[in-house]
């Protein structure tokens, strides 16, 4: 998904004036890395409210067009108001094409209704991670990448080795040797406690026939 944002320069600095921005309908922010020195900007407050919700929003690269002058960039940092919605304070790094990026991408999960776990012995998935950090060139970035739970019975853990990645992405976590869990199919007290209800209740019966 292609996402471009508009921002215009922001020459007065501080917390004055970053609360005038606020109180005018806009937010301040940043743009740094590259070679070219950091720039302060200023961007629409309820465009980047509203795109602040998009889950690709945080994992893409991101067209930034400031007067004109559009750049390639990665939202790396937001401050949020801690109870108002209100954003106060965006971080944009210019991405270089030919250097490798770390970002957290978003995991989405298939095939969970279907997995042995869940449709045979009536467990719950459980998603220890939700995103995962990846080392790629921005170029190979995925938006997200899919976890195929198909396979997966109760009492198992998918680590991230069990994961496929799109073409020339890596995860950091295995690079550095941490095949960490993803998901694991647990089954319910309930459902347990159930089943040993049904087993005893056929041991019963089965010596009240032979009583007979």
């Amino acid at each position: 998904m292609k996402i471009e944002v508009s921002a215009e320069k922001r020459t007065l600095q501080g917390k004055g004036a970053s609360r005038r921005l606020r109180g005018s309908g806009k937010v301040p922010g940043i743009i740094y890395g590259g070679e070219d020195t950091p720039q302060a900007i200023e961007l629409d407050h309820n465009d980047m409210f509203y795109k602040l919700k998009m889950e690709a929003f945080h994992a893409s690269i991101l067209t930034l067009n400031v007067g004109g002058a559009k750049e390639q960039v990665l939202l790396r940092d937001v401050q949020m108001h801690p109870y108002k919605q209100l954003v106060l304070h965006l971080d944009f790094q210019r991405v270089d094409q030919k250097k490798k990026i770390h970002m957290k991408v978003p995991l989405h999960f298939i095939n969970a209704d279907i997995a042995p776990g869940v449709k045979t012995s009536g467990g719950i998935v459980s998603h220890v991670l939700t995103e995962v950090d990846v080392t790629c060139l921005p170029k190979d970035l995925p938006e997200f990448i899919t976890v195929d739970l198909i396979d997966l019975a109760a009492g198992h853990t998918l680590h991230l080795s069990d994961i496929t990645v799109p073409e020339n992405v890596e995860i950091t976590a295995l690079v550095k040797g941490d095949d960490q869990a993803v998901a694991t199919i647990t089954i319910p007290r309930s459902v347990l406690s159930s089943e040993s209800t049904g087993e005893g209740g056929e041991a019963e019966g089965e010596a009240e026939a032979s009583e007979e």
